[in-house]
């Protein structure tokens, strides 16, 4: 069998979603490496790399520009992979979004297994594609750290009368991303609470902190009865996840009155002026929210 023979089983593989054939074209020890995977991948790791990228583009397919091979053993493929988020990647909802990327691949292949295999594509036109930022900074500098936030809201203006907080440890990033889809499918319960205002969820590391307005106290207790929130606590409290954390209920002690920008005066003014006029006599915008 020729290399370029190799390689077209190689991708026919993929094309498949046959994770075990993509494992069994390559040597014993043979690796994957390309620009997302942080170093070189070999075996069941390779096949659960392919998966993921399955259950993200469940239609994913390659076709291949060009294919060539030198006395040596070295193949060198253009290829163009397209597909449609339909399932989650990286722990995110699913945009629904189609994908064309441009790639190439360069496999050393020896009596007919591949030896190694370098992918080279640019890492961040899939994110781009499906709408999704690219934040790049550091993990951390000194006593700072840095990561990702996200606010969920209904909309509304009330005043809050209680704050949740939970505040998780992870103990590697596959717990990170099991809590991350677990605080998603809470969120989506919240919203449809009654007493719910907001929630902002926060990520730095293994540390991931979730404060949430409600406008009593009572308003939290279905939260704690069913859904996800529940068998999270429940998972919580075993072995599943986690190596330590807290959870509370806090009670405003003094919330300042809410101020906009009067469009007349161009005062900051309370919200809660009579009539909700400016002392300029200019009608105030509507209330921003609280959280």
């Amino acid at each position: 069998m020729t290399p370029t023979e190799v390689f077209q089983h190689y991708s026919d593989a993929w094309n498949r979603h046959d994770a075990a054939g993509i494992v069994a074209t390559f040597a014993e020890g043979g690796t994957y490496t390309d620009p997302t995977t942080a170093g070189p991948l070999a075996g069941a790791a390779i096949a659960a790399y392919a998966e993921s990228l399955w259950d993200a583009f469940p239609d994913l397919s390659f076709e291949t520009v060009s294919l060539s091979h030198n006395d040596q053993g070295l193949v060198s493929a253009e290829w163009l992979m397209k597909g449609t988020n339909t399932g989650s990647m990286m722990g995110l909802p699913p945009t629904g979004r189609p994908i064309a990327l441009a790639g190439a691949d360069f496999a050393r292949i020896e009596d007919g297994k591949i030896l190694f295999l370098q992918g080279y594509f640019d890492g961040g036109a899939v994110p781009r594609a499906l709408g999704l930022d690219i934040i790049v900074q550091p993990s951390s500098i000194g006593p700072f750290g840095f990561g990702t936030s996200v606010r969920t809201s209904n909309g509304s203006i009330a005043l809050p009368g209680a704050f949740s907080i939970t505040n998780f440890f992870a103990r590697n990033p596959e717990e990170v991303a099991l809590i991350k889809e677990s605080g998603r499918k809470i969120a989506m319960d919240m919203l449809s609470m009654p007493g719910f205002i907001s929630t902002v969820s926060v990520v730095v590391g293994d540390c991931l902190m979730t404060i949430t307005a409600w406008e009593t106290r009572d308003s939290m207790v279905p939260l704690m009865k069913q859904g996800e929130h529940r068998s999270m606590v429940s998972r919580y409290f075993t072995s599943e996840f986690g190596q330590g954390g807290m959870t509370g209920v806090w009670v405003p002690g003094r919330l300042n009155p809410r101020r906009v920008r009067c469009a007349g005066c161009d005062k900051m003014t309370p919200v809660e002026a009579p009539q909700q006029r400016c002392s300029c006599g200019a009608v105030l915008p509507d209330p921003l929210a609280y959280w």
